[in-house]
């Protein structure tokens, strides 16, 4: 008598359903994910708990209103491009590219504003920029900076 041997079949791992299943994970967290908009972050500026002034002897500070007007050292500038505010940051500075050019910019100004005061002091060669800001009213910081 002879015997026959049964081939054992070798088992198959089906990954269709596997497959599936991954798939309504994948569309169940991206329909339940809620992303953050950048519209939506309520930011409040210019407020720092920031140091006394130090006197700085070469320095040029920039004034930019609310309504987009320009004043450099105190005297207001006629027109509101960034050439007429280079020319005027250049004579202020006295040519001296060691200048520091310090801008005070209303909190409702344009962002556009201060833009064209950073363009123009790049156009009159001046490398050294930094933003006024006012001490907060309640006398705590309103951001602590990282050091």
């Amino acid at each position: 008598m002879r015997f026959r041997r049964h081939e054992r079949d070798e088992p198959e791992i089906n990954l269709i359903p596997f497959i599936d299943v991954l798939l309504v994970v994948l569309i169940f967290l991206m329909l339940s994910t809620s992303y953050s908009k950048f519209t939506e972050l309520q930011i409040s500026l210019p407020v720092a708990d920031a140091e006394r002034a130090r006197d700085r002897p070469r320095e040029v500070i920039v004034a930019v209103s609310a309504d987009g007007r320009y004043s450099v050292n105190r005297q207001l500038i006629d027109g509101r491009s960034p050439e007429i505010l280079a020319q005027a940051m250049t004579a202020a500075s006295e040519g001296s590219p060691e200048a520091i050019v310090i801008v005070s910019a209303d909190a409702a100004a344009a962002h556009q504003s201060v833009i064209n005061v950073m363009d123009a002091a790049r156009r009159a060669g001046l490398a050294k920029l930094t933003f006024a800001t006012q001490t907060n009213p309640g006398g705590s910081p309103a951001a602590s900076p990282s050091r």
